[in-house]
């Protein structure tokens, strides 16, 4: 799920083609906004957070709370990280390296999760084709010509028309977009060279851009170009051109990708790399343990919003304080399969999680029984799954997009929250203009504009935006409540969450509509609460619930044999 949106990308693309020769200085008059603003409460920072430091300060002083596990369904951990090593999961029955299968659960070594994107050799796959792809080659070695082998008025023949809208026509337009923006992409990295020799630094910010005074025509020129680009972003502006450069590229990729969907095969790399029947559910047993690989990106980031060591004097703090994070990589730079997320679900559920953050989405899931069967598994033993609305401007109601909790047999998952994204409330967005919504689909809102979290490195931290980064903070939410509430069940969990959230904190009822220009809606009509998630009013009210959570008996312990003289 990629936070870079379609509508920054147009606006880079308008930015390059109209900043010219004009050395003028763009000024910037925005108070900075706190890089934690999520962690923190309108009444005093002025932003959209979520009231935890309020609640760690007035609520939690002095009580006690019990270790609570997350799985991060994502595209793999830093392990290394130093604000993630001391709370990730390890799993004490396993004796690291031994090539050995010690507990039993079929998965060799699996000392801090496991990877379902993982070959026999080591090697992990880095890229997938999207689904659209895969079920459109699917359908045309099916049917051979879809369009004369089936039924005009057939289901099967509908599906195939959206797949075909989904990928021929935009297939040829994204090879248009793939040739403007790979020059546009050459001149940014000129420019970048250019103002990294000048300035000495191999990152910068707008600020330095701004500060910059010379008589030479090409570093005004370099410091004009990237800096209408970084300010182009708008509310959504990184902190930094490294940040800005790294989504840029990773959004390039993506174009790249989707412009070559009708020319390549789109199981080869899968078929390669993982060697698995990826259309056998029961072939299950496959992978490595390499849960961090050389691109876990999005699984770092998002990990560190749920859990990174507070209070420890270093880089940010994660939202929950008694965390261990499980890593289940599942999630490619492309579409992950249903396979590999109903395994993903079953694994983290079978050893141990409660929680379940599932950061990613698409609009076609081809064996959703798979899927709906592991919800149903994790609805059973009591695990929530916290799932991200998704980063198109589209309305859930109406536009299909998965994983999702209602099951193809009828009825919807009692363990399941997804998640919408809004912004820090100080622009003129206050809704993330990416988002998802849904008065049905979307659940709550929580805050996933520019949030500050680990990224791979040791000790590297950075910005991101996306409904990938509200999950989180939800999820952290959740951890959070049920770590000093440990008796709450997954439904009461959920309900917890969501009764407490709340208005829009500075009183706003009608906000944007994400997805268009200046369409203004009720944020009560976005998702079912109408409500923004807030630790401090969760825990209040989790206070007053009795719980009903069955926690397993403790084992008596032996008597020791009396010696007899």
């Amino acid at each position: 799920m990629k936070s870079f949106s379609r509508e920054i990308a147009v606006a880079v693309v308008c930015v390059a083609m109209t900043t010219a020769l004009n050395t003028k200085t763009i000024a910037q008059s925005k108070t900075p906004v706190p890089k934690n603003w999520q962690l923190l409460s309108y009444d005093t920072d002025s932003v959209y957070g979520t009231a935890t430091e309020k609640a760690y300060k007035q609520l939690l002083q002095g009580k006690k709370s019990t270790p609570v596990i997350v799985a991060v369904i994502d595209s793999g951990i830093d392990t290394t990280h130093e604000d993630l090593k001391p709370v990730l999961w390890t799993n004490r029955k396993e004796i690291p390296n031994n090539g050995k299968d010690d507990d039993g659960n079929g998965y060799i070594d699996d000392i801090h999760g496991w990877n379902f994107l993982g070959g026999k050799d080591g090697n992990s796959l880095k890229e997938d084709s999207d689904e659209a792809t895969r079920e459109y080659y699917r359908y045309k070695q099916l049917y051979i010509n879809p369009d004369s082998a089936l039924s005009k008025d057939s289901k099967e023949y509908a599906y195939w028309q959206r797949l075909q809208a989904k990928v021929e026509k935009p297939s040829s337009q994204y090879k248009v977009s793939y040739k403007t923006m790979s020059k546009l992409q050459d001149n940014l990295n000129k420019c970048a060279t250019i103002l990294k020799n000048y300035l000495g630094k191999e990152d910068f910010n707008v600020a330095q851009l701004d500060s910059i005074q010379t008589t030479s025509q090409d570093v005004l020129l370099a410091r004009n170009f990237v800096s209408r680009l970084l300010k182009s972003s708008g509310d959504d502006m990184p902190d930094s051109f490294n940040e800005f450069k790294s989504e840029f590229d990773e959004y390039i990729s993506e174009i790249k990708r989707k412009a070559e969907s009708t020319d390549v095969q789109p199981n080869a790399n899968r078929e390669k790399i993982v060697g698995d029947k990826f259309e056998d559910i029961t072939d299950g047993k496959y992978g490595n343990n390499d849960v961090m690989g050389k691109f876990g990106f999005h699984g770092t980031h998002v990990s560190g919003i749920i859990a990174a060591v507070r209070n420890n004097g270093v880089g940010m703090d994660g939202v929950a304080d008694n965390v261990r994070i499980m890593a289940v990589k599942a999630v490619p730079d492309g579409d992950e399969r249903d396979k590999d997320v109903a395994l993903a679900i079953r694994y983290a559920v079978d050893n141990g999680a409660q929680i379940i953050n599932m950061s990613f989405g698409k609009g076609f899931s081809p064996h959703k029984a798979w899927v709906d069967d592991a919800v149903k598994y994790a609805e059973e033993k009591g695990v929530l799954l916290v799932h991200a609305a998704g980063n198109d401007g589209e309305n859930n109601d109406s536009v299909p997009n998965y994983p999702n909790p209602n099951y193809l047999t009828g009825g919807k998952a009692s363990n399941f929250i997804t998640v919408g994204a809004i912004s820090n409330g100080r622009g003129k967005d206050k809704v993330a203009s990416f988002s998802n919504y849904g008065k049905e689909g979307v659940d709550v809102f929580a805050p996933g504009v520019q949030i500050y979290s680990t990224i791979p490195g040791g000790n590297t931290y950075g910005a991101a935006s996306g409904t990938s980064m509200a999950s989180p903070v939800v999820a952290g939410v959740a951890a959070l409540v049920l770590s000093y509430y440990p008796d709450l069940t997954a439904k009461q969990l959920k309900y917890v969450l969501e009764k407490s959230a709340t208005p829009l904190p500075d009183g706003s009822v009608m906000v944007n509509k994400p997805g268009t220009d200046d369409t203004q809606v009720a944020f009560a009509d976005l998702s079912v609460t109408g409500g923004l998630i807030n630790s401090y009013e969760a825990l209040k009210l989790a206070a007053t619930i009795k719980g009903e959570r069955v926690q397993p008996k403790k084992p008596k312990a032996k008597m020791k044999a009396v010696r007899k003289n």
